[in-house]
């Protein structure tokens, strides 16, 4: 049961960010959006949410650094993570801590700097964007929160209250498994949709760029089981044959607007897993080649 209202603290306002905290909100939560000292004083006090699961507005607090609070959830990119966290001092008093980055080397960064009792990595999987200061827009069809089995004390409502409102939620009792299960599926659709320029429907029909998404996906599922996460490539595959044709990446994305990407939290940690494991990633790695090239720090 979900019985006393909590605090939450949202550490990025992007598009996982705004949408979580969004919820949150609906849900009758205590909200409050860490953003930029710039941008704290014109922030909007509500945050707009249009999501296949609906549409609605709701109430928070906006600050520049995080506030004693019951959860924070750090939601911003990992090229974003150190800047970020510059908002949040280790003595600020909290619950719990939920990391919600891609890959897989914040987790044990966070636990060693917060304290490993109180962050509980999480994964959110979803296409979901800011268009504009407190305004997300969900577009998937689906959202998916998952958060390490030692959140279930904290989080159990909470993630009851996100079921629902319509979100996929589990906990998963195993770290490596939690967060390898996104990464490969996530690493090979970034890096193949980026490298190609086309949406996730045009790669599943292309004669050139499927098998090299087939193969991405079991080089990641292989590495991943040699970390001891539990991942079956085929089912993987069958996951993404499910996707949106038009779906991007928000990898794919970035790179379009000039922004950073994540490509080495993202394709880094099956490309250093192989190493140290003696497993040969060859399509993983010309394709973190591509997309490193497209980059316009790289041109």
């Amino acid at each position: 049961m979900h019985n006393a209202r909590m605090h939450h603290a949202i550490v990025g306002p992007g598009g996982v960010g705004g949408l979580i905290g969004g919820c949150l909100a609906k849900f009758g939560e205590d909200v409050t959006m860490v953003v930029r000292p710039e941008a704290a004083e014109k922030y909007p006090h509500q945050l707009t949410v249009e999501s296949t699961l609906g549409n609605f507005t709701a109430p928070i607090k906006v600050s520049a650094s995080v506030p004693a609070c019951d959860v924070v959830w750090i939601a911003v990119k990992t090229t974003q993570l150190e800047t970020a966290l510059a908002s949040f001092s280790s003595d600020t008093p909290t619950r719990g801590i939920v990391p919600l980055q891609n890959g897989i080397d914040h987790a044990g960064m966070l636990q060693r700097r917060y304290g490993a009792e109180r962050v509980f990595p999480g994964t959110f999987a979803g296409e979901s964007e800011r268009v504009a200061a407190g305004h997300i827009a969900h577009r998937s069809p689906f959202a998916r929160l998952q958060l390490i089995g030692g959140a279930r004390p904290l989080l159990t409502g909470t993630l009851e209250q996100f079921r629902q409102f319509g979100f996929m939620v589990d906990f998963i009792d195993d770290e490596a498994t939690l967060l390898w299960s996104k990464l490969v599926i996530l690493a090979p659709l970034a890096l193949v949709t980026s490298a190609a320029g086309a949406p996730i429907g045009e790669i599943a029909s292309s004669p050139e760029w499927r098998p090299r998404l087939e193969s991405c996906v079991r080089e990641a599922c292989t590495v991943a089981i040699a970390e001891r996460a539990h991942v079956n490539a085929d089912v993987c595959l069958g996951l993404i044959g499910k996707l949106p044709y038009a779906m991007r990446s928000s990898m794919q994305k970035d790179l379009e607007q000039g922004n950073p990407i994540e490509v080495d939290a993202i394709g880094g940690p099956i490309l250093r897993a192989g190493k140290r494991h003696g497993i040969p990633v060859p399509v993983t790695e010309a394709l973190v080649e591509m997309v490193t090239e497209r980059t316009p720090q790289a041109s």
